[in-house]
């Protein structure tokens, strides 16, 4: 086993604007993150992974960048950033940044000078092709729907944007565009932050007039060279999203020879519960037998040549207990403690979504209400092809992003302690229930589970290296697995469903084991496990 630090580590993702606000404004900010690192600490956390702060028009949340060495004044400014840098460490607490790669904002100086021509220095900074209005070079479709292609009269030329019209795609061809970016985070390096999450890097390979939008073939070239002019030879940790990841190519991205990335996430398994031939918003349930095996794929493929992120949640997704487990009364914490035991007792380095700790919970908003630029493109689209306005509303309320975006509940006051004025997102109406005050006190919350369950993460190495092995692989109702290193085995059985079921658990525990945790507050059967029970033993 090396000593890499994030391999026994568990990461915090904090969504800035909904996390906690110190002026009054409705939106988070760094000096309320500031604010929050003892709630972290107590945690047990050892790095936040901030997703973006950077200057920005904020027409995608921040992932739309006009100056990437600059902090919006929403959140604050570079010398709150330099504290919470400075203070974090003092939690012990270190501090990734999320890093958008792929494009900029449309309001970017790079962007306004390409602008100006063809032959400004610029222009070649993008990606541009000649056409004539109303005939794009091809028919490929933008993530957020429409046209990848905007038109731009002054220069009679076409840009690409996979995302929104205002997130202008860089020219990753250009060695130009590398060189200044790889000068803007070694300028962060500098500034101490310790890591980095890398949006869409799987995009910037792309070919467009190929059609290829994932994986091009320079992508691993790209990221190599990335990561040796900058995170790489610093030793720090990086995370790349890649949404096209396979087990064969995410040997390439977590390579134990650090030459690209420390991991990767990959969403196989987030995936599943939508119908095969649609989109996210054509929901159907998790194929459960299909989910353990891509969670069993992904944890022995990678095994001592590659590394795993674990997550349920980030601020793309829904709430995990109301997607795949049970968000009533009756059942959300125990099907939260469960979800998290499954995940935790994995290899890989684990992360939590602000609020999954505290079981959080998915919320209906009205139309009116929704901010996400995705959900509301998906409601005009979805609407406009003859979508029942009931059903369309299902979708959103299932798998909108400003599910995971509503402001952070701290406690049962006005607004969830999130802020003293109107917030910009409005809060899930539970928050006098599920909320930190009423729960990092209580030995039996889903918050002091996760505490629990990251304090074994350090205590126990089988955790960190055992080998995976999926037990009970064709029963429909429960997940276990075993993992075994040369001097310790783990075993994790959970009921994923809210039916009472029996086991023998003689043939799954091995004999001397000892309960390590559990999210009922005994064993009254070991050979039955009750709705949602979730065990972990070890030897």
């Amino acid at each position: 086993m090396d000593n890499k630090w994030w391999k026994k580590a568990v990461i915090y993702q904090i969504y800035p604007k909904s996390f906690q606000d110190t002026n009054g404004d409705g939106i988070g900010d760094i000096p309320g993150i500031i604010s929050r690192l003892d709630y972290l600490e107590d945690l047990g956390i050892d790095a936040i992974w901030l997703s973006p702060v950077y200057r920005s028009p904020q027409d995608d949340n921040g992932y739309d960048i006009s100056d990437y060495q600059d902090i919006d004044p929403i959140f604050g400014s570079l010398e709150d950033m330099d504290r919470l840098i400075s203070e974090a460490k003092k939690h012990r607490i270190r501090i990734i940044m999320d890093l958008v790669l792929n494009h900029t904002s449309d309001e970017h100086y790079w962007f306004q000078e390409a602008l100006k021509g063809k032959d400004n220095p610029y222009h070649d900074y993008y990606v541009w092709r000649d056409g004539e209005e109303g005939c794009p070079p091809n028919d490929l479709t933008s993530g957020f729907g429409g046209s990848i292609w905007q038109w731009v009269p002054e220069l009679n030329q076409f840009y690409m944007h996979q995302f929104s019209k205002k997130q202008p795609d860089l020219n990753w061809q250009n060695p130009k565009v590398r060189q200044e970016l790889y000068k803007m985070i070694n300028w962060w390096i500098d500034r101490g932050i310790e890591g980095f999450r890398l949006d869409v890097i799987d995009h910037v390979g792309k070919l467009p007039d190929e059609k290829i939008m994932v994986n091009g073939p320079d992508l691993h070239k790209f990221i190599r060279e990335l990561s040796q002019n900058t995170f790489g030879k610093a030793g720090l940790v990086s995370v790349g999203e890649a949404w096209s990841a396979t087990p064969e190519n995410a040997l390439l991205y977590s390579n134990p020879d650090g030459s690209e990335l420390s991991m990767v996430f990959q969403f196989e398994h987030i995936s599943l519960d939508q119908q095969p031939d649609g989109d996210k918003w054509d929901l159907m349930p998790l194929p459960f037998l299909q989910f353990k095996d891509v969670m069993n794929k992904w944890q022995t493929s990678l095994h001592g040549v590659g590394w795993n992120s674990l997550f349920w949640d980030n601020h793309d997704l829904p709430r995990i207990v109301s997607r795949w487990g049970n968000d009533s009364e009756e059942y959300r914490v125990i099907s939260a403690k469960m979800l998290a035991t499954l995940l935790h007792g994995m290899e890989g380095t684990p992360y939590i979504y602000q609020g999954e700790e505290l079981g959080m919970t998915n919320t209906r908003l009205s139309l009116d209400e929704y901010n996400d630029l995705e959900t509301l493109n998906a409601y005009k689209e979805r609407i406009a092809a003859g979508h029942p306005e009931e059903e369309v509303m299902e979708s959103l309320y299932a798998k909108s992003r400003d599910n995971a975006r509503t402001p952070m509940h701290w406690d049962d006051a006005a607004q969830a302690g999130f802020t003293t004025g109107t917030p910009w997102l409005p809060v899930n109406p539970n928050y006098p229930t599920i909320n930190a005050a009423s729960q990092i006190h209580d030995e039996d919350s889903v918050f002091s589970y996760y505490k629990k369950l990251i304090r074994l993460r350090k205590e126990t190495p089988v955790i960190v290296d055992g080998v995976f092995e999926m037990l009970l692989p064709d029963d429909e109702e429960i997940f276990a697995y075993r993992r075994t290193n040369d001097s310790q085995t783990l075993t994790v059985i959970c009921n994923f469903y809210g039916n009472e079921r029996s086991i023998d658990a003689a043939s799954l525990i091995p004999e001397g084991s000892k309960l390590l945790i559990s999210n009922y507050a005994d064993v009254a059967d070991a050979n039955v496990l009750r709705p949602y029970e979730a065990r972990m033993y070890l030897k």
